[in-house]
């Protein structure tokens, strides 16, 4: 009788659930492995559309009865099931390391608040049978396997390989033309200018110490040079070109400069100079000595306030030279891009050998 009554409740109860329409399902993939193999657990819960379904969740390692332990718990996936009815599941991964019959029990799932149950399931672990009285019927470890060649792994090292030895013979092509391609070196002078007075008051100074005898060859060498030098300043300090006028003209362009007296003295220095140099002309001693004061007289009533300076004088370049100097630069800079690229190549090519044969 008391058998009769709990059936009848045990119906009832199913036939209320499934009124309601909640119901729960609970399987696994497989219910036999081996030890520390894997199987996953499904479970499922179909509620009303806007039911509160929780279902229970386990961290990594969590075990779900001593033995069976979970790998993984996967997302949970919702699913519309029509007739407004929702369907929600997740699966656990589910592994063991003990030769031994688990009941994994009937999961608690919360709806609404509620709570339900699937079915509980059994798992079987079992071991790797192995034979200690029959060791012969095993092998030895085989050996290292021979791969065979696979030129698709090996084709873009090649390849690579060739660019390198193509770069490499360029670079050589372009350092011989950079060694017979000479440098054009452009040496910056520093040239110290001295005015044109300190300069012509220099060279008489060196005539009078050069010239002390009075024959007529010394003479007429004196005059040239003593003329020579008046001429070079007048050129530095006038602007008109004295070396290629006669004495007389240089007179008629210097009498703008105002000094009368001045120069007379300078037409009586230059008649005497032709008279030496062109008549044979020998002049006293001391009529020398008057002469080369009249040109220091000249040449410092004239000066101006200029100081000694240093100018650099950089050297102009043709245009062959400049060509030259532009073929030098694009090649050196092709040997530097040469360099780094066969550099960048020849370690990767090595990284990848290494890959290949590790």
């Amino acid at each position: 009788m008391k058998i009769k009554n709990i059936i009848l409740t045990m119906a009832l109860m199913g036939c209320s659930t499934l009124a309601i329409g909640q119901t729960v399902e609970q399987r696994m993939d497989s219910l036999q492995l081996l030890i520390g193999q894997q199987t996953i657990l499904h479970l499922k819960a179909t509620a009303r559309k806007g039911a509160r379904i929780v279902l229970p969740s386990f961290k990594p390692q969590d075990q779900i009865v001593p033995g069976v332990e979970v790998v993984e718990q996967r997302k949970g996936d919702t699913m519309q099931m029509g007739d407004d009815r929702i369907q929600v599941s997740r699966d656990y991964t589910l592994t063991s390391f003990d030769e031994k019959v688990f009941v994994v029990p009937a999961l608690d799932v919360k709806i609404d608040g509620k709570s339900y149950h699937g079915n509980p399931l059994a798992l079987k672990v079992l071991t790797v049978p192995v034979d200690t009285v029959h060791p012969n019927q095993f092998y030895p470890a085989k050996g290292v396997q021979d791969n065979p060649f696979e030129w698709s792994e090996w084709s873009f090292a090649f390849w690579l390989s060739l660019l390198m030895i193509i770069i490499c013979g360029a670079m050589i092509y372009l350092r011989n033309r950079l060694k017979k391609n000479k440098p054009i070196i452009a040496r910056i002078r520093i040239v110290k200018r001295v005015p044109a007075h300190e300069k012509a008051l220099r060279e008489i100074n060196d005539i009078k110490h050069h010239h002390t005898s009075a024959s007529q060859e010394t003479q007429k060498e004196y005059y040239t040079q003593l003329t020579n030098t008046l001429r070079a300043y007048i050129v530095s300090r006038f602007g008109f070109n004295a070396m290629e006028m006669t004495s007389g003209e240089i007179i008629e362009h210097l009498r703008a400069s105002g000094d009368q007296k001045m120069i007379d003295e300078l037409r009586m220095l230059f008649s005497t100079a032709d008279l030496v140099k062109f008549a044979k002309y020998e002049i006293p001693m001391n009529e020398n000595d008057a002469n080369l004061v009249n040109a220091i007289n000249f040449i410092d009533r004239t000066k101006t306030d200029e100081q000694p300076k240093e100018e650099k004088i950089v050297p102009t370049l043709s245009t062959e030279d400049q060509k030259s100097q532009q073929q030098r630069r694009l090649i050196k800079t092709l040997l530097w891009v040469g360099g780094i690229s066969v550099v960048a190549i020849f370690g990767y090519i090595v990284y990848q050998v290494a890959m290949l044969v590790m």
